[in-house]
């Protein structure tokens, strides 16, 4: 008798069932880690089970690649020397619906699912804001289904560990690919390579037409690493394709023969310091030239690479800007203009006039930055030395573009002045963010504030010239990683109330608003905000050794070290209540505990030194008996993704302190507010549209505006007014002067005192009392925990347009030009499951 239900088999490699999953992860530990489980470790154990889930992701990623390539579609190519992804391993879980299967595999074969995912080290490929955004619009993009090849460099050691000693920062090679890394696969048979050095010499050919030669001095070559990025429930992988550099021939036996051992690998060496570490300390020459060197390096092999994937399919590139649509992710990739320019005229021959069309209508330019020391410049020695015949192309970029600008601006030479891509005011350099203004054909800003100040200010003439140019993306985050995966008792208390459909589409979160008002439903967010605060209280324990108070008011500050973001500003106010406290031991304030956390570049003094002053502030505060747990300082070291995940839950209030006009967007206000934190923060950014969002009355505003800031410098900004005219304030950098947070020594902290007194640039004092006001308003709504949760779950549900997919769906409309492509799977069939290659 035949069966009426035929037995269903899995694939090993596929199948999601209990069973097939424990197999799966023993045969991973068994063939791939050469271990049994007696004498595996827990790294092993994560590795099976890593490529486990790699395996389950590999068919999409696959059928991803095959589609594209055989529809030809048209793909987003997102150029960024950082992307700050975070771990893979739950994220990869959620966003293929199977966390709750492979738990229950991983916990039948008695092993620990939480323990797994710590034991992952985290990719150390970005450095702060500009590489996580990268990362979330990776997210994005694939969850939108959306082709698109995220390229960067492979970075062997990482944006260093951070310890704190003495309560200095300290860095620490950040070792990340020691013990391996599961989800990336190497692709040496796509290498490229890249020249650098040497020099250029004309030439004209058997038609006639005159061409430059490159003789470079140096040849690297750029071996590609891809990390398949999933979709939320799609079947969508798209590719992270990261570039390591080696040298074409790494032993030369010439000079190994005649005893010159270390000569034998210079060549070695050289070439594989371009990704040995991410953004080297670049005061030094040597540092800007290997920072030039990685950018040009990664952007030469990634340009090389679509070229290679467009002519599959294509028999010239003609259509090049049809099938690609490559963001520029700030300054740092903007060489690709120029090095586009030189592959289409030195390398296929195009007509410059015809090459030039192609580029212009390839890429679009992110803006990042109002600090004009942030916009990045090389001087031209260093850049004609290494990259010579690039340097000539961008010489013949500028000549055409300033006769444009002749045109539109006759007798104007300030205007040739300020829009060259060659600065000549002193010392001469290429003006990377002019090139890519002139090669884009669409220039953003990455929040409603900061894109017009970009057109008002530091790009104003570029506007003149181009407005049409000139448009808006704010940013955005992912909240499968910001809130399903970082906040899971609160995702699951919201979806809940309302579906998970908010997962994909944050607008959802909306409906939450309805709950605002229930007593019931406030108290379950208070429970689920208390659950992560417990397990950050106990963290903080184990990780620096103080006992805080879990029913504290969690004040947090994490992010970059700067001048800018203000981080002294916020000890101000610590010190500020700290004399209250010591003044008035009945002052009724709740308890607060103050949590800072950030890195510092290691080149940059007064930000070490901020550091050391949280530090010492909480050295003293942390140890007054008098204080006792009313008032905690913590620094919590060694600020990355994984960090995050941790704080931003567990936060009450959001520190957005920048001074107005400075910051482009942030993205960590983006992150506390979808977690349920009240900001703080002055109208700068994105704060600006967060509280247009979340409403005036859930929003802590303080400080100076933009034009107040402006117009405060331009009258002449003179910080000893504030500090003879504010009792509180004199009496605050009186204490500091005095050496009381330095063990008495007068000097430690003379250069922030100095600092503030004679030159403030960031106008910390202007903002001083304004913000202590504010923060007296914070105490007296912390007071109200009913009103606080309704304002918390207010914030939550007003949050949706802060997704990355919003972000990710106003480039596809506005800029690129792009469309999904759905992906289709095969179920497994076993008879089909043979390699069958047809030889022609």
């Amino acid at each position: 008798m035949v069966s009426q239900n035929p037995i269903k088999i899995e694939d090993d490699r596929t199948g999601l069932e209990i069973q097939t999953l424990r197999r799966a992860i023993l045969d991973n530990l068994f063939y791939i880690q050469g271990k049994f489980p007696e004498i595996a470790t827990k790294n092993d154990f994560y590795l099976a089970l890593a490529y486990t889930i790699r395996d389950r992701l590999l068919q999409r990623w696959l059928n991803t690649m095959q589609t594209e390539i055989k529809n030809d579609v048209k793909k987003v190519c997102y150029l960024s020397a950082e992307f700050l992804v975070g771990p893979h391993l739950e994220n990869n879980l959620i966003n293929l619906g199977i966390a709750e299967k492979v738990k229950q595999a991983v916990t039948e074969s008695g092993l620990n699912i939480k323990e797994l995912i710590e034991a992952e080290e985290e990719p150390g490929l970005g450095n702060g804001g500009l590489g996580r955004l990268a990362a979330c619009y990776m997210d994005s993009l694939s969850s939108l289904e959306v082709p698109a090849i995220g390229y960067g460099i492979r970075y062997e050691f990482g944006i260093f560990d951070q310890e704190i000693k003495d309560g200095w920062q300290v860095e620490i090679t950040d070792k990340w690919l020691q013990y391996g890394n599961p989800w990336e696969i190497a692709r040496p048979e796509a290498s490229v390579t890249v020249n650098f050095g040497g020099y250029t010499e004309p030439y004209t050919d058997g038609h006639n037409q005159f061409h430059v030669r490159w003789v470079p001095g140096y040849v690297v070559k750029g071996i590609p690493y891809d990390t398949p990025i999933t979709g939320y429930k799609v079947n969508t992988v798209n590719t992270m394709r990261l570039w390591r550099s080696e040298a074409c021939e790494s032993f030369d036996f010439q000079r190994f023969n005649v005893g010159d051992y270390y000569g034998a690998v210079d060549d070695k060496v050289n070439s594989e310091n371009i990704t040995k570490v991410l953004y080297p300390n670049d005061e030094q020459i040597e540092g800007k030239e290997l920072r030039l060197r990685q950018q040009y390096f990664f952007v030469s092999c990634s340009l090389q690479d679509m070229i290679r994937i467009h002519l599959l399919n294509n028999p010239n590139l003609d259509n090049f800007h049809e099938q690609w649509a490559v963001q520029l992710n700030d300054t740092h990739p903007a060489v690709a203009v120029a090095e586009l320019m030189r592959l289409l005229v030195d390398i296929y021959e195009y007509e410059w006039g015809k090459a030039w069309n192609i580029v212009e209508k390839t890429f679009a330019y992110t803006n990042h930055t109002l600090l004009p020391e942030a916009l990045e410049k090389w001087p031209i020695e260093i850049f004609g030395n290494l990259l010579p015949r690039v340097l000539e192309v961008i010489y013949e970029i500028n000549r055409r573009f300033l006769d444009q600008v002749r045109i539109k601006f006759p007798n104007d030479d300030g205007k040739i002045s300020t829009l060259s891509i060659i600065d000549e005011s002193g010392e001469r350099y290429v003006r990377m963010a002019h090139l890519a203004c002139i090669g884009s054909h669409h220039i953003n800003g990455v929040a409603e504030l900061h894109s017009q100040l970009v057109k008002d200010t530091i790009l104003h003439d570029f506007y003149l010239l181009w407005p049409q140019k000139f448009t808006n993306v704010t940013n955005g985050v992912t909240p499968r990683r910001w809130m399903v995966q970082s906040n899971p008792r609160l995702s699951k208390l919201i979806t809940s109330k309302i579906g998970d459909g908010w997962i994909k589409n944050l607008q959802e979160l909306k409906q939450l608003e309805r709950y605002a008002e229930d007593q019931t439903f406030r108290q379950q967010w208070r429970e689920a905000k208390q659950f992560v605060k417990q397990d950050l209280a106990n963290y903080i324990q184990e990780k620096v050794g103080i006992t805080v108070n879990p029913e504290s008011l969690f004040d947090v500050q994490v992010k970059r070290i700067h001048e800018y973001k203000r981080q002294h500003l916020n000890v101000l106010h610590i010190i500020t209540l700290y004399k209250q406290m010591k003044s008035n031991p009945n002052l009724d304030v709740p308890p607060r505990t103050f949590i800072f956390g950030g890195k510092a570049a290691p080149g940059y003094f007064m930000a070490k030194r901020i550091i050391k002053f949280i530090t010492a502030v909480g050295d003293v505060v942390n140890n007054d008996g008098d204080i006792g747990d009313r008032l905690k300082v913590i620094f919590l070291p060694d600020y990355n993704v994984t960090f995050g995940q941790r704080v931003y839950p567990a936060a009450d209030l959001s520190e957005q302190i920048s001074t107005a006009g400075k910051e482009a967007s942030g993205t960590g206000n983006m992150k506390f507010s979808m977690n349920g934190a009240l900001t703080i923060g002055t109208l700068d950014g994105a704060n600006v549209e967060i509280r247009q969002e979340v409403g005036e009355e859930n929003f802590f505003l303080f400080g100076l505006t933009t034009p107040e800031v402006l117009t405060l410098k331009d009258q002449g900004y003179v910080p000893r007014r504030y500090y003879h005219s504010i009792p509180e304030l004199k009496g605050v950098l009186d204490l500091i002067a005095s050496g009381f947070f330095s063990h008495g020594d007068p000097e430690l902290f003379r250069s922030i005192v100095d600092n503030l007194l004679y030159d403030d640039p960031y106008l910390l004092l202007a903002d001083y009392k304004s913000y202590i006001e504010c923060q007296e308003k914070v105490s007296q709504a912390y007071k109200d925990q009913e009103n606080w949760s309704k304002m918390s779950i207010l914030n939550v549900a007003r949050m949706g347009k802060f997704s990355s997919d919003r972000s990710i769906q106003d480039y596809c409309n506005n800029i690129w030009n792009t469309q999904p492509v759905s992906i289709e799977l095969k179920d497994y069939v076993q008879k089909e499951a043979q390699l069958n290659v047809n030889e022609s």
